[in-house]
């Protein structure tokens, strides 16, 4: 299966940032004849009522997704299994680091900025033995590239750090790079669509991705990537709920109904949008006439209606 998937944290509600790369997402998707998926990513960060309210909200705007979507606490084995394989093939490594130890590894001088340095690869079995009694270790994956390129639809070749990055917390929680990139092969997903914020995320889980693929599904074909550019508030700084009204219900109260928001939005990237009609006959107008070529390149201020 070829498929696209938008896949939000339940952390809250949803805003129109959120809703404008969802509706992005479906329509990449679409005009691309895959399916679309919807994955709830709650491992850490998850508010009680969000999940519903996020896809009530979803559904609201006109979206619709090919299966039931995907939850990642439920998903506790799959993780776990991969984990032991990535352990078994000698591509995780202990790592005792706290924040502050790689901020200043990172600040040295000749540090790769961003990247981890290293500290914990290639410690022996004493030195781990003795860390394990001081902090519960995380995992990271002993990477052997330190940069990769991606080609993104949007931003064109894009090369960017890949290091030891973190795949399982000393929380034994799964990290958000390495649980991502494990159900997106899972569910047959090859297109991802997000805020441009993560373009720097793509080369780390593009690699991830192709050590996964021949434990789960060596035909995997590569992931391809469209980093949309963000919704920004009036400051110029990314939109978030403390902006104002900027959800559904909120703009609602303002008496902008759901129809009207959903055409703003469209109009916002470049496509029609009509609040004389209902949210999913809007979509299916500019899913006739979708063109990424003519989407903007830059951040949407958005100040009001």
């Amino acid at each position: 299966m070829s498929a696209g998937r938008y896949a939000p944290s339940p952390s809250g509600e949803l805003h129109i940032g959120n809703l404008r790369t969802a509706i992005l997402a479906w329509l990449f998707a679409r005009s691309t004849h895959r399916s679309f998926l919807l994955r709830v990513e709650d491992l850490d960060r998850a508010r009680a009522g969000s999940e519903e309210q996020q896809i009530a909200d979803l559904a609201r705007i006109g979206l619709t997704w090919d299966e039931e979507p995907l939850r990642q606490t439920d998903r506790g084995d799959v993780y776990r299994d991969a984990i032991t394989t990535l352990t078994a093939r000698g591509l995780l490594y202990e790592c005792f680091c706290t924040r502050r130890d790689i901020a200043e590894a990172s600040s040295a001088p000749h540090a790769a900025p961003g990247a981890y340095p290293g500290t914990c690869r290639n410690l022996s079995e004493s030195e781990r033995v003795i860390k394990r009694r001081e902090r519960p270790a995380a995992l990271r994956l002993h990477s052997s590239v330190t940069e990769l390129s991606v080609t993104d639809q949007i931003h064109g070749t894009y090369v960017g750090i890949v290091d030891d990055f973190v795949v399982l917390r000393n929380d034994g929680v799964p990290a958000y790079n390495f649980a991502t990139v494990l159900d997106d092969l899972l569910q047959g997903i090859d297109q991802v669509v997000r805020g441009d914020d993560l373009l720097s995320s793509a080369p780390r889980q593009s690699y991830l991705h192709s050590l996964l693929a021949p434990d789960y599904d060596a035909a995997a074909p590569a992931l391809t990537y469209a980093h949309v550019p963000l919704v920004l508030n009036s400051r110029e700084q990314r939109l978030a709920k403390r902006d104002g009204a900027v959800t559904l219900a909120d703009l609602e109260l303002l008496g902008f109904g759901t129809s009207e928001v959903v055409a703003r939005l469209l109009q916002s990237v470049n496509l029609p949008g009509d609040p004389g009609r209902e949210p999913s006959a809007q979509l299916q107008a500019a899913l006739r006439v979708f063109d990424p070529d003519v989407l903007p390149r830059e951040p949407w201020v958005f100040t009001e209606f």
